[in-house]
């Protein structure tokens, strides 16, 4: 089954039809985690917002641990995880769509994996491509086919490394600077653990990334976040389109 992870702007999908609520107990957190079953036709999946339905978690105190966990519980074998990134590279202008295929993580304290206590041995995972290729190929081949379903010229970067930083704070011009020296083509703060918690359960992960602004100094203007919320407001109509031609694309394998 399909698991869809939504970020900034995106803690409900009002396209789908909702057919169940999920509580799912958990080793990692006292409360339930909450997911939403979901359909499109006959094809069902399973939602889950990352910063809580109504957008209160902030990226350094997301349970990722949990959150994975309670996706897998439910027999999610793939996520597709929705992102709002701000653009380094000169393609990934306000608005714009990416779909990584390598990130670098900078951010720090995180519950980072499952594998710390009462194991048989060390494990260690290959994470020498974070993102499964055969689902980012997925999510390409579904944002071309809406493009073309609703006449548009929405543009997709097909590859790009992440940066994941800590937050919540936005990073200086210098910190962008060095990510840019460092190869990273977006910035954003959700991306790490998850990707490498779905990894160690042996679940398929990619992204879909929204860039919702110019990193900090690529830019003449400061960051406003008015204009970050109107940028994610045009942009997740379209991200919507997305993940349904994903839904479609998955429940026929």
């Amino acid at each position: 089954m399909l698991a869809i992870i939504g970020g900034t702007g995106l803690s409900k999908l009002e396209d789908f039809e909702q057919v169940a609520s999920e509580a799912i107990k958990t080793p990692f957190s006292r409360s339930k985690i909450r997911a939403t079953r979901m359909r499109i036709g006959q094809q069902e999946f399973v939602f889950l917002p990352r910063h809580g339905p109504r957008h209160q978690i902030p990226p350094h105190k997301i349970n990722y641990r949990a959150n994975i966990w309670a996706l897998s519980e439910l027999r999610a074998t793939q996520i597709v995880a929705v992102n709002a990134v701000g653009g380094i590279h000169s393609n990934l202008l306000p608005g714009s769509l990416a779909v990584p295929d390598q990130l670098i993580d900078y951010s720090y304290g995180r519950e980072s994996t499952f594998f710390e206590s009462k194991l048989k041995q060390v494990s260690h995972i290959d994470f020498t491509n974070p993102y499964t290729e055969t689902l980012r190929q997925t999510i390409l081949r579904a944002a071309n086919t809406t493009n073309k379903r609703l006449k548009m010229r929405q543009g997709i970067m097909e590859g790009g490394t992440y940066a994941c930083t800590q937050g919540p704070r936005l990073e200086t011009a210098a910190e962008i600077r060095r990510l840019e020296g460092d190869g990273c083509d977006m910035v954003g703060m959700t991306g790490m653990p998850e990707a490498a918690l779905a990894r160690e359960l042996e679940l398929d992960y990619a992204s879909l990334a929204l860039s919702v602004n110019w990193a900090a100094g690529l830019s003449e203007d400061l960051i406003s976040l008015d204009e970050i919320h109107t940028v994610i407001e045009r942009g997740m109509s379209f991200v919507s389109a997305v993940l349904g031609e994903v839904v479609r694309i998955t429940s026929h394998r």
